[in-house]
């Protein structure tokens, strides 16, 4: 040996002692195959790229053919299985409430010693900007007043005050604890995985326990295929919903119409080129720096509506609400449609925001590992499902209660105009408010904020599953996912506009049910195999 080598370590347990048994006993319930790089780069990426191309192709060539089939796919599906939509989520914030209630609450999210990497208000904000986005301004004022105009299972008189409240208890549903129950699953289950197993940060090394050898074969990279492409048409959604809302915008400055089809797909393709950039600028630059900046301007936006609106009017009716959803929880979160017209109604409301949630889920969970290392489940769960709910509650009821409110004491028409286009409404609340030529400008420049910061932030996601979880992927496979999102978005709004985009949410969501009812099995099964919980040491990651 060198004399500057430096010294073999000696063996920390004898071969054939006691200590090395239950050491190899671990090591099996708690597997972690080694990071070959590339060694699924090809296979994952190709494909995925592959199918999506040729939907691409297919939707620009044969848009009516696809539409048709499409409507007919999402029919079936929502009528022969729309109730799991539902009960999934209901499900699963009972799972999580039972493991932050237990001992499993106190397993913390990497070695037993480790410690949150971040301080407890940066990890909120941090998890908040995940999901605020672009839906909050396409529907923070369309849902309640739609439902305003249209009650929720005919649940009370439109226009009337309790219509009020149960078109924010019906929006609460649609945004609160069920959405937040599906990105908290994921979160924890990759976070458990990468962290404290020291997996890759993709979703089928989680799968081992129900699929064996298969997670790191053929099943697993099919996994992993699903979850690019649903993640893909969850978040080109935003994007499309975002194109709309930014001509819908321009027009109210300028008075010209600028809310055709080809307007927003100029947008998206100026912005793509946009995101990318910023994408490829890596994380500690773009994304961060824009994700402060969208937090900052929808705060002061949130606080101009709140003070120049009726102000008492909506912290009245936000508790109330509030309090019926709480005390109504069960009832609406299992009030499925029974007739046709209702289960129109879900397919336009409830059915595709659970869709959503659930395509969102991969996407979402991975970032939200990325920042947890080092919280106990407890704390993962509490916060996860508490403190984003209650926000995203008042962000409701402050923009659609002052919409309703509008609509209730000064005959302003939102909801009227909202039925026929969901893409006037944020507008048309401003426009009932002061200083509305600036505000407009502030919203058009948010949602093109929310833009970038989402596409860029999906970018980085969907190249990190094609680069068999390695975080940091090289620049040509974030710009290739740059382009494909921003194609895909373009596509689906020149084969359909809004409703394709829904559709295209429905059925991407449907088959990844089952992945998620599979990653909740399995993260159950690794916890249950947890030193902590059996008292056997925790193996080294093999990385």
């Amino acid at each position: 040996m060198p004399p500057d080598a430096p010294p073999e370590p000696p063996p920390t347990v004898a071969p054939d002692g006691p200590s090395a048994r239950r050491a190899r006993r671990a090591a099996e319930r708690f597997p972690s195959s080694p990071h070959r790089p590339g060694s699924s780069l090809n296979g994952v990426l190709w494909t995925s790229v592959a199918l999506v191309v040729a939907l691409l192709a297919v939707a620009a060539l044969r848009p009516a053919q696809l539409s048709a089939a499409a409507d007919a796919a999402m029919n079936w599906v929502t009528a022969t299985s729309g109730w799991s939509l539902l009960l999934i989520p209901l499900s699963l914030i009972v799972l999580l409430l039972v493991l932050a209630c237990t001992r499993f609450g106190t397993i913390r999210l990497g070695p037993d010693d480790s410690r949150p990497e971040y301080p407890t208000y940066a990890w909120i904000a941090m998890l908040l900007g995940a999901v605020m986005g672009i839906g909050l301004i396409t529907y923070g004022v369309a849902e309640p007043v739609s439902h305003l105009v249209d009650p929720p299972h005919d649940l009370a008189e439109p226009g009337s005050q309790d219509a009020v409240v149960d078109a924010l208890r019906f929006t609460f549903l649609d945004w609160g604890v069920h959405a937040w129950a599906v990105f908290a699953t994921f979160g924890l289950a990759i976070g458990y995985s990468t962290h404290r197993l020291g997996n890759k940060g993709l979703v089928s090394p989680i799968l081992r326990p129900l699929i064996g050898r298969h997670a790191d074969g053929v099943v697993g990279k099919a996994v992993d295929v699903l979850v690019i492409l649903s993640t893909l048409f969850g978040t080109t959604t935003s994007l499309g919903l975002g194109a709309a809302q930014i001509s819908q915008g321009l027009s109210q400055i300028t008075g010209v119409d600028l809310t055709a089809v080809s307007v927003q797909i100029t947008v998206i393709a100026l912005l793509t080129v946009l995101f990318t950039a910023s994408a490829m600028s890596g994380i500690g630059r773009g994304i961060r720096y824009l994700s402060q900046a969208t937090m900052a301007i929808a705060a002061a936006l949130l606080l101009f509506v709140l003070i120049t609106g009726p102000t008492s009017w909506l912290i009245n009716v936000f508790l109330r609400s509030l309090g019926g959803y709480a005390g109504g929880f069960l009832e609406i979160s299992l009030m499925l449609p029974t007739d046709g017209e209702e289960l129109t109604w879900m397919r336009g409301w409830t059915y595709f925001m659970m869709a959503w949630w659930i395509s969102w889920g991969a996407f979402v969970g991975i970032f939200l590992a990325r920042i947890s290392r080092g919280r106990t489940i407890r704390q993962f769960v509490l916060v996860v499902l508490g403190i984003p709910s209650l926000i995203f509650s008042a962000w409701f009821t402050v923009f659609g209660g002052a919409a309703m409110f509008m609509d209730l004491e000064r005959g302003a028409a939102i909801g009227e105009a909202a039925a026929k286009d969901v893409n006037t409404a944020f507008f048309g609340l401003l426009d009932q408010l002061p200083l509305t030529p600036l505000t407009s400008v502030v919203a058009v420049a948010l949602v093109v904020l929310y833009f970038i910061t989402g596409a860029d932030s999906n970018t980085y996601v969907l190249s990190v599953i094609s680069s068999d979880g390695r975080m940091a992927p090289s620049r040509r496979v974030m710009g290739m996912w740059g382009l494909l999102t921003g194609a895909t978005a373009a596509v689906l709004l020149y084969a359909g506009g809004l409703e394709a985009l829904q559709t295209a949410v429905m059925l991407s969501a449907a088959p990844f049910i089952f992945v998620i009812l599979a990653l909740a099995v399995c993260l159950v099964m690794l916890l249950r195999r947890d030193p902590l919980i059996t008292g056997e040491p925790v193996p080294p990651p093999v990385r």
